[in-house]
């Protein structure tokens, strides 16, 4: 300790103990759900559809409690934790704002889905049924890109953390941290993930209302709101923060807060558009329930970063020049900030060992929900957009669902071996963390536009991919200009990344809405309303397909003209839609054959989609003004710092926004899924009392 070194406080065992158990454990629970679920429920995990989409059945509280676990990297508890140490109060509010304005603003889009490709399964085959070949290949890079950053992110911001605490090696967590994952995952498929979510964020909410206690509460070295106001205030006196009004850490007046806002907002909204475990829920979710699943679970997101990361980050702060912090008598070295140990040396100061313990937990559990969602997404791109799109069109249902198991495994491996590559090169979260959003940001608003705005065309889309070009130029001159150098260290630099980041979103929004006003398309959606899904076992024939009548067009598509019909067709893509239909309106009831193999969903609610979508828009929208402008603005602009009762005030808020928040994660979804429940218990009584 004593040269800044930060020491494992947990035996190398308890590392391996809850990788290993952990991952066995939740496959074992998820072998055991199955089975009740395939034996009292109509779902059953060895379905392709149930598998790949949850059946579309997803209720609003599991479906936000599955948002708020997706969303939960180990990122979000660390880099949350590492802005709020080296910008103050502001740090968590940003992060938060990041990815609130992303999620809540995908209701929308989520609504969008439901009314115009309620058959989809990725958003690719969105792409594909609209705009062909080129375009669904353009954005299959963009989401395997965007998944493979994520999962970078997880395992080493997760891999580092544990590494510290326990001393395990971190190419050994690397490695294993996936493979518990693969296994509950092939054995429940998404409804597994949903699942599990709710259990990890079961316990993480848990966690946070730990350290929220401890810090604020029983702790002898902080206690309460007051004392750590005195503390920052000190610590503002010692290492004051630059660009900070006055130094202090207790200000929204923060220069490198407001670059940082501006970075997150554009890579929260990349990795949460072109990550398709976001579609994925939206897909999945019941109609009726979809925006609403959103704007709840953006909301309760929210109160993660903002309570975890603005107690642990100030903790951090506070308790470095004290004989408890890991590396007393020195602050966490630049590495050691960008390897994510913020948090995990404040659980240290504030809970000693079982901080530590606690610290694990919330990784482990952190990981391994968020992982197990880029698990299921990219395996359903591998079976749907690759496999069966260029591969195998007529795949059965059950040859599918061999594809996706495999593609769960594949996935997991690689990223494994993927991650210890960049170990080996030093490359840590932090510097992808910030990268991304160059790269991606360009694809963003076309990606909304393709299911919301019928003149978006085929060579604006494409076209908009010259965007992460200039983003990638924009980033590096900026990077030489700016800092003299170009480095690993000075392109994660905040206006380096600003710069990228903003140039990459903003060019390749203006590229496509600019091409469309110039050269617009008039797209009825009714291609992408008719992406069908695949019920049976098997996939029929030719001379079956040829013996049932196609299914007529939507009632709800607009009627248009011979030029519309004739756009349609010019643009629809391969995947099974009404113009190669194998089944009528009728073959998808209850007397349907038991070979047909598709059916064209259409969601009970529809006639509500539209006004859904508008209430969307407009929550969402106010969601957004309250967040990131209402609160932070004028606090920044005004050069206050904050008071002991306003510290106060604001600690609280956090508090009770993370009770409101664990309430809808929580109760919200044993509440909906009471009569579920009562069936599988029903069943089980039933069964016993038949045995005695």
């Amino acid at each position: 300790m004593a040269n800044g070194e930060f020491d494992a406080y947990l035996p190398q065992g308890s590392g391996y103990a809850i990788i290993i158990g952990g991952g066995s454990g939740f496959a074992l629970f998820m072998l055991v759900l199955s089975w009740l679920q395939n034996k009292f429920t109509e779902m059953s995990p060895f379905e392709n559809e149930e598998f790949s989409s949850a059946s579309r059945s997803v209720k609003p509280g599991l479906v936000c409690s599955g948002i708020v676990s997706a969303w939960t990297w180990s990122a979000t508890l660390m880099v949350s934790s590492l802005v709020v140490y080296q910008f103050g109060v502001s740090g968590g509010w940003w992060y938060g704002v990041c990815g609130t304005v992303s999620i809540v603003f995908f209701s929308v889009i989520a609504s969008a889905v439901k009314r115009n490709a309620n058959g989809a399964r990725t958003f690719l085959e969105i792409v594909k049924a609209r705009f062909g070949t080129p375009a669904h290949l353009m954005f299959l890079f963009y989401a395997i890109f965007t998944s493979l950053m994520v999962s970078a992110i997880l395992l080493l911001g997760g891999s580092a953390s544990i590494s510290a605490l326990t001393g395990m090696n971190i190419n050994a967590a690397t490695m294993l941290l996936p493979l518990g994952v693969i296994a509950f995952v092939i054995v429940g498929g998404l409804r597994s993930t949903f699942v599990s979510d709710y259990a990890h964020t079961t316990i993480v909410f848990i966690i946070i209302w730990l350290f929220v206690y401890t810090a604020f509460g029983s702790s002898e070295l902080i206690g309460s709101p007051s004392a750590l106001h005195a503390l920052l205030v000190k610590a503002g006196e010692i290492a004051p923060v630059p660009g900070n009004h006055e130094g202090s850490y207790l200000t929204f007046h923060s220069k490198s807060g407001f670059v940082y806002a501006a970075i997150s907002v554009v890579l929260g909204t990349a990795t949460v558009f072109l990550d398709q475990s976001y579609w994925q829920r939206a897909i999945a979710s019941n109609p009726r329930g979809t925006t609403k699943a959103y704007i709840l679970g953006g909301l309760s997101w929210f109160s993660v970063p903002f309570a975890f990361g603005t107690t642990m980050g100030l903790s951090a702060r506070a308790l470095q020049t004290s004989p408890v912090f890991p590396t007393y008598p020195l602050p966490l070295s630049a590495a050691q900030q960008g390897a994510g140990l913020v948090a995990p040396a404040a659980a240290v100061a504030l809970r000693g060992t079982s901080g530590a313990v606690a610290m694990l937990i919330i990784t482990y559990m952190a990981v391994t929900s968020a992982a197990s969602a880029q698990l299921i997404s990219v395996s359903s791109i591998f079976t749907y957009d690759v496999y069966r799109t260029y591969w195998r069109p007529k795949a059965s249902a059950r040859e599918l669902l061999r594809v996706a198991h495999a593609g769960v495994a594949v996935w997991g491996i690689w990223i494994s071996v993927w991650c210890v590559i960049l170990n080996a090169g030093n490359v840590n979260m932090n510097f992808i963390y910030y990268f991304c959003g160059t790269i991606i940001g360009a694809p963003v608003i076309p990606i909304m536009l393709v299911v919301l705005w019928p003149k978006l065309s085929n060579a604006a889309l494409l076209a908009s991919s010259a965007g992460t070009f200039l983003g990638l130029l924009a980033w590096l001159v900026t990077c030489r200009y700016y800092y003299g150098a170009i480095n690993e260290t000075l392109l994660v630099e905040n206006y380096s990344s600003l710069a990228g980041s903003l140039t990459s979103l903003g060019s390749g929004a203006i590229i496509a809405v600019a091409v469309s006003l110039w050269k617009p398309d008039n797209y009825d959606f009714r291609g992408t309303r008719s992406i069908k899904l695949i019920k049976k076992d098997d996939a029929l024939d030719d001379e079956e397909s040829a013996a049932v009548p196609s299914v007529p067009a939507s009632p709800h598509a607009p009627a248009g003209d011979d030029d519309d019909k004739k756009g349609d067709e010019d643009h629809k893509g391969e995947v099974s839609v009404d113009e190669k239909a194998v089944g009528s309106s009728a073959a998808s009831s209850v007397g349907a054959p038991e070979h047909d193999a598709y059916t064209n969903p259409a969601p009970d609610d529809t006639d509500l989609l539209p006004a859904d979508a508008r209430r969307a828009f407009w929550v969402s929208a106010a969601i957004i003004i309250v967040i990131a402008v209402l609160v932070p603005i004028p606090l920044g602009s005004s050069n206050y710092i904050f008071s002991p009762g306003f510290f106060t005030a604001w600690i609280v808020v956090a508090m009770v926004w993370s009770f409101f928040a664990g309430f809808a994660c929580i109760i919200l979804p044993i509440w909906e899924s009471r009569d579920a429940l009562k069936r599988i218990v029903s069943g089980l009584v039933g069964m016993t009392s038949r045995k005695k």
